[in-house]
Parts: C-alpha cells; structure tokens; sequence
C-alpha cells in the first residue's frame, strides 16, 4: 500500500509550471529583474540619517550661472567686472591725477613751447631819442617793445593747449558715461555707477557730474576728502549726482 508522495501527504495535485512551446521550461528570471507577470518591487528608500538627494535648481542646470547678477558691493563673478565694494579714497584719487595727467600732458608741453618764444623774444626799450623828462616818449617806446616782444607763435601755442584740454575732458566724459571708467578709472580698477540702478550713467549725467565737482572745492577742498569718513564713500558731486563709486575685479 502507497501512501503517495511524503510532501504532498493529502494527494493534493501540485500546479505545474507553465511549459514553453514544443515542451520546453520557460526561462528563468535573472536574479535581481522580475520575470513577466511578477510583482514590482517598490523603490528602495534610503535609511533614516541619510541626506535626501535634492533635484539640481534649473538655474545651475547649465553651468551654474546664476540668473541675475550681484548687485554693487557684492562679490560678482570673477573676470566680469562686477563690483565688489565701495572705491577707497586713495584709488580715487590715484585715478583723478592719472586722469589729469593724461589730458594735460600734451598741454603742458605746448605751454612750455609758448612760454620760451615769449621769453626769447622780449626786446628791450629804445629810450634814446627821448629827451630827459619826456614821459610820454619814452612810455611809446615801452609799447613799441611790449608789442614786438608778444610772437603769435606763443599765442598760437597756447590756444592750441587749451583745445586740446577741453577735448581731453569731453573724451573722459564720454568714455565715463558710456563705460563708468575713464583710462585712469580702469588702471586703478575703480567704476562710477547710478546707485539706484548700478548703470553707467551716460554723456549727460556725467557731464552734469563733472560740473557738480566744483563743488567739491568749497571750504577748502572739503567735499574731496568727505569720501574719508562717509559711509559710501560719496563727495559731494557724488550725493548731487546720486552715484557711487565702486570697485571692480
């Protein structure tokens, strides 16, 4: 007598598995993927105390770059020319005198030019054929040697100074209000820029500006020093204005 099979002791019949066509097994499923018509497993978490992986923002999706730019006296990106602070007084100053130099150097030497054909051609007098007492002879002798001793070569000289002059400074005007630097300004790495908006403030308002700068020379200068001890570094053409002097990278 037969007791069937031991692990199947109620005769119970065992489901088959499913054959393949001509009679073959089916494939069994890789360890680690699910076969076709098994359950999904659930995405594993990772365990409490890990950092949670964040999504990347889209503004650094593309190489980090953030959407709007830092603002005067933050740190900018490197080789932008951002500004990174309020100008010190000696960086001012250092780019005023550099500023000078440059449109006044031509100038100076024309004014040299002028000043020695003057020199050279100063007569003396002729008091000769004035009798003793004359007064008014030798006062016509005077004027005759002021007038030949005045070359148009010096005057032509000296107008010619002072064009250049006057375009030199409508040249620093120009270059300030398109860029917010003269050549001095950006030797010395130092912007001139519309507090309310961080913008260079174009030809009319910097040539405003530079009229504003006469005031600076009240009270002994006074307004060229206030940028020592005021809070944003501001002379007094600066506060008129309503600009900012900043450094840049």
């Amino acid at each position: 007598m037969s007791f069937g099979d031991p692990n199947n002791p109620y005769g119970q019949q065992q489901p088959q598995a499913p054959q393949g066509p001509y009679g073959q097994q089916p494939p069994v499923p890789q360890q680690g993927q699910p076969g076709y018509g098994y359950p999904q497993q659930a995405p594993q978490q990772q365990p409490y105390g890990y950092p949670q992986q964040q999504a990347v923002p889209q503004q650094q999706a593309y190489g980090g770059y953030p959407q709007q730019g830092a603002p005067y006296g933050q740190p900018g990106m490197p080789g932008m020319g951002m500004p990174t602070g309020y100008a010190s007084w000696g960086a001012r100053l250092g780019a005023f005198l550099l500023d000078g130099l440059i449109i006044a150097a031509v100038p100076i030497i024309l004014y040299i030019i002028a000043g020695v054909m003057a020199a050279s051609s100063v007569s003396t007098p002729d008091y000769s054929s004035c009798q003793t007492g004359d007064y008014t002879c030798m006062q016509n002798a005077a004027n005759d040697a002021a007038a030949s001793s005045t070359p148009v070569g010096a005057i032509i000289m000296i107008a010619l100074a002072w064009l250049i002059m006057i375009g030199g400074t409508f040249f620093l005007i120009a270059k300030e209000g398109a860029s917010g630097q003269t050549p001095g300004k950006k030797a010395l790495g130092v912007k001139v820029i519309k507090e309310a908006t961080g913008q260079p403030l174009g030809f009319g308002m910097t040539f405003v500006r530079y009229l504003c700068r006469y005031l600076n020379g009240l009270l002994c200068g006074l307004g060229w020093l206030w940028p020592l001890w005021d809070d944003k570094s501001q002379t007094w053409a600066d506060k008129l204005a309503g600009t900012v002097v900043v450094s840049v990278k």
